[in-house]
């Protein structure tokens, strides 16, 4: 009751309940899914697995290196066969474990924009289809935090996975990396915010505790996305954010996969 509780200062019922029910798979018949939100605290990133419950085969969203181990046992645990290990942009903040699972479960491809012109097994764009078992992610380009940022869109149970495009209350920087803040206000508005808005939005990261919101509640509450365009350029333009902790390590990491040569 009492975690409960703590839950529910962070987002709604409705959500709550929505949440759980994916994360024990949701959807029915054929298009049952298999659906985890994991967390990596030292980047405050979340990871996120996508399985198919009819064929087993299931996708990585964004994970990191250091938990790695932890997501190849889950994989192992739950019966899945992981086809894809895939990143929403080039992170600056941790290394990627798209590598290392590649090494700890054989036959796992690893996805990344072709925008970075990184190391990757599957280089992707705008418009791009991933097919696991039979579920479909549509990938959506939504450039602004970096150049080659991607959302992915989970039509079949109305759930995008928004990297640091959309955070929930806010929205990823923009003055490193190709970042543009004109470009990312019109990537959200176009490409998220023009979704249906039930849809449940899942972020790369989160430092205030919640976990997941809706295009409604973004495009009502969003406090940087809701002004308009020249407000929030500006607001873009004068955040004077340190630098991530681990940009030095991270970016050199990531454009071969996040294994170290």
């Amino acid at each position: 009751k009492t975690a409960l509780a703590a839950m529910r200062l962070f987002r709604p019922l409705s959500l709550l309940l929505a949440t759980r029910r994916f994360c024990s798979g949701g959807g029915s018949g054929s298009d049952r899914i298999i659906f985890r939100q994991l967390f990596e605290p030292k980047s405050c990133t979340y990871t996120y697995l996508i399985g198919c419950q009819a064929t087993r085969n299931a996708v990585y969203i964004d994970p990191v290196i250091e938990t790695a181990e932890r997501d190849a046992n889950l994989v192992k645990q739950l019966g899945l066969n992981l086809v894809y290990a895939i990143n929403t942009h080039l992170h600056a903040d941790h290394v990627t474990g798209t590598g290392r699972l590649k090494a700890l479960l054989p036959g796992c491809r690893s996805v990344i924009s072709g925008a970075y012109k990184a190391r990757a097994d599957v280089h992707i764009e705008d418009g791009t289809k991933i097919d696991f078992g039979r579920l479909q992610l549509e990938t959506r380009s939504t450039p602004g935090h970096t150049d080659g940022c991607l959302t992915y869109v989970l039509h079949s149970h109305a759930m995008a996975f928004t990297g640091d495009a959309l955070l929930i209350r806010g929205c990823g920087r923009t003055d490193f990396q190709q970042g543009s803040p004109d470009r990312l206000y019109e990537s959200v508005h176009s490409q998220i915010f023009g979704l249906p808005e039930h849809y449940l939005l899942y972020p790369a990261h989160d430092y205030t505790g919640q976990s997941v919101t809706t295009v409604a509640e973004e495009k009502k509450y969003n406090s940087r996305l809701t002004k308009s365009k020249a407000e929030f350029i500006n607001i873009m333009n004068n955040l004077n954010l340190p630098y991530p902790k681990q940009i030095d390590t991270a970016l050199p990491a990531n454009m071969i996969c996040g294994m170290q040569d």
